[in-house]
């Protein structure tokens, strides 16, 4: 069979192969999955759709097998706290409360009702929503943005569920707070808190204060934790232990908290957490007292249950290789998995008979699997003699071959964070490129997760040395592997993946054109425009500011435009407020001022991360199309002219 399709195959440079994974495919048949929640026997979970201009919808999964969407239109259920969000809806007894983007006010949608506002319209943000169905309230992470000479000031509140009674403050003084989780009895109070310069995968504090008749904080007690030790998911077993995630080991590991000691659950060279950029994000769930069904990371994601009685770790055979938001009972487990074939769904994995059933899948369309590229993971030799890795995708597609000797163009992913790391589930916009005849290496450089802490350190003080290094050295194994053209080597990312970007297109000479989507340019103009959350995250990454103002200087690629020499194309959100327009804009011009080939597409009503179908269309088509100008090749696709400047 293989023969037979090959000898029919066209012959055609890479590149330039028709592909059914079209930027229309991957916009109108593709959706985000988020945050999962279960009430009773329902599962209720997020979506954002690009098709609704990117919109959030919370949708309701009964146990009968009926899918209905629960917010109206006219409401997106998204929260703003930290930028980032997450943690943007609970449901009790099928009510449902949510925070709704346009107006941040927290809503409550009771079944069969429109949803009505428990807050009022006075800048102030809701997220990492708890019910205490004792005193009848919500319990949840405020940030205030009343005061506009002032940086947000981030609390711990109580709301009533009614909107009788008004919002009362139960926690404050340190800069940021989330994970406010209660004993099952409801009589203590479980939260993380951290100050500047702090992010919480650097270090978070575990505080347990008990709840007086009045339902205010009296006695607060110290847990885990401090300035280097990150704590992560504190949660309470049924009888009311309170269990979390530390990395006092170097590695994120489980924890449980009695008669004042820390006990280790089950020490392992393994992730059973991860960075906590947005709010509800957890790992593992109790299935009963003693059982807990846990995902970790090691040389791949794993689900297991743990047996915390005999400390035994008992491995869930799953077909998915990635799994996230995972959410448990005493009957299931529910989360988001995936798979490098397998696009992410809604999973509910039956606890009594391990057998897996799919809710939601992020996309309707069918794909041969053909045209998929399934990634290599690679480890290869960086700076300081040490290791680094990344996800390799080989170009794939049945009905092409090329013209003998030709090597591949290599498109490197710099992911964003860079406390993140890149992600093997099935990703259409990576197989967008691979089934067009490129190859694609994603980078876990230096600072990356799911590696231990050491590794996430390689990054502290040295952003745009150290993960510019590893995609510099990446590229190369490549090509000295003879797997891809060293002289077709583009380079992208978005956020600080978009910074890594320019920082290689700036400061090395590897890349020969490279696109950066809403990119970090200037680091000084970084510190004072971005938002809360970030404010000082690059105190770690870089140095503190303004005493090591030299370095932020000398990384920054807006002070040394004449080392650029490659075409750059810029993809920007014009209302972002984590990397604001300014940052590609100044650059841009500087670059057309030099006359060097550059291309510049805004997109009005973005924020940081494209949301809306046309705009996740037209950068897709746009890269594509100034890759195509830049390394010569004829597309196949019908695209939307990008204006180049200086072509």
């Amino acid at each position: 069979m293989k023969n037979v399709q090959r000898a029919k195959s066209i012959v055609a440079p890479y590149g330039s192969w028709r592909s059914p994974i079209s930027a229309d495919l991957i916009v109108t048949e593709t959706m985000g999955l988020g945050m999962i929640v279960l009430d009773g026997a329902d599962t209720y979970w997020i979506e954002m759709r690009p098709t609704e201009g990117g919109r959030s919808v919370i949708v309701r999964h009964t146990a009968e097998g009926v899918v209905a969407d629960i917010t109206p239109q006219g409401f997106n259920a998204r929260t703003r706290v930290h930028e980032y969000g997450g943690g943007d809806f609970t449901v009790h007894n099928g009510a449902v409360y949510f925070t709704n983007f346009t107006d941040q006010r927290l809503y409550r949608q009771a079944p069969g009702a429109a949803p009505e506002p428990i807050t009022s319209a006075d800048n102030k943000r809701y997220a990492d929503l708890v019910v205490d169905k004792q005193r009848q309230r919500l319990i949840c992470v405020c940030e205030d943005h009343s005061g506009l000479e002032r940086e947000a000031i981030n609390t711990l509140v109580s709301i009533p569920l009614d909107n009788n009674g008004g919002i009362h403050t139960l926690v404050a003084g340190n800069d940021f707070y989330s994970s406010a989780r209660l004993s099952p009895d409801g009589t203590h109070l479980a939260w993380l808190t951290w100050n500047h310069p702090n992010m919480p995968w650097d270090g978070t504090e575990l505080w347990v204060g008990e709840l007086d008749e009045n339902g205010f904080i009296g006695r607060a007690e110290y847990v885990a934790g401090g300035p280097n030790e990150s704590i992560f998911q504190p949660t309470w077993s049924p009888a009311g232990v309170l269990h979390f995630i530390s990395d006092r080991t170097g590695w994120w590991n489980l924890y449980r908290w009695g008669d004042e000691q820390v006990e280790p659950l089950y020490p392992k060279k393994a992730e059973f957490g991860v960075p906590q950029w947005q709010f509800a994000t957890a790992t593992y769930g109790f299935a009963a007292e003693q059982s807990i069904i846990c995902w970790y990371a090691q040389n791949g994601g794993h689900l297991a249950r743990l047996h915390t009685a005999t400390g035994t770790l008992t491995p869930l055979d799953m077909p998915y290789t990635v799994m996230r938001n995972l959410c448990v009972d005493a009957t299931r487990a529910v989360f988001i998995g995936a798979s490098a074939t397998q696009a992410p769904s809604i999973v509910q994995l039956d606890l009594a008979t391990s057998t897996t059933r799919v809710l939601r899948k992020t996309s309707t369309a069918t794909i041969d699997p053909a045209y998929l590229s399934v990634p290599k993971e690679i480890e290869f030799p960086t700076e300081r003699g040490l290791m680094a890795y990344g996800l390799f995708y080989a170009p794939r597609n049945p009905d092409y071959h090329v013209p003998e000797g030709e090597l591949p163009p290599l498109i490197v992913r710099s992911h964003g964070g860079p406390t993140s790391a890149a992600s093997s589930a099935l990703n259409l916009g990576i197989q967008y490129w691979t089934s067009r005849g490129f190859a694609v290496l994603d980078v876990n450089y230096g600072g990356s997760t799911g590696y231990g802490r050491a590794y996430r350190e390689r990054l502290n003080g040295q952003w745009g040395i150290v993960d510019v290094d590893d995609c510099v050295k990446g590229a190369k194994y490549l090509v000295e592997r003879g797997l891809v053209d060293s002289k077709r080597l583009a380079i992208t990312g978005g956020s600080a993946g978009g910074y890594t970007t320019l920082c290689a297109l700036t400061f090395r000479d590897t890349f020969k054109v490279g696109a950066s989507h809403f990119g970090v340019s200037d680091l000084t103009t970084f510190v004072h425009d971005t938002h809360k959350f970030e404010a000082r995250y690059l105190y770690s990454l870089v140095g503190p500011y303004p005493e090591r103002a030299d370095l932020y200087s000398q990384r920054s690629p807006i002070n040394f435009v004449d080392r650029i020499s490659c075409p750059i194309i810029f993809f920007q959100g014009l209302e972002d407020k984590i990397v604001p327009p300014s940052q590609a804009e100044v650059l841009v011009e500087a670059l057309r001022a030099k006359k060097l080939p550059v291309a510049y597409l805004p997109f009005e009503g973005e924020q940081h991360g494209f949301r809306r179908a046309q705009n996740i269309k037209r950068a897709l088509e746009g890269e594509l199309y100034f890759y195509a100008k830049n390394f010569g090749f004829e597309l196949a696709d019908c695209i939307e002219p990008v204006v180049i400047d200086n072509l």
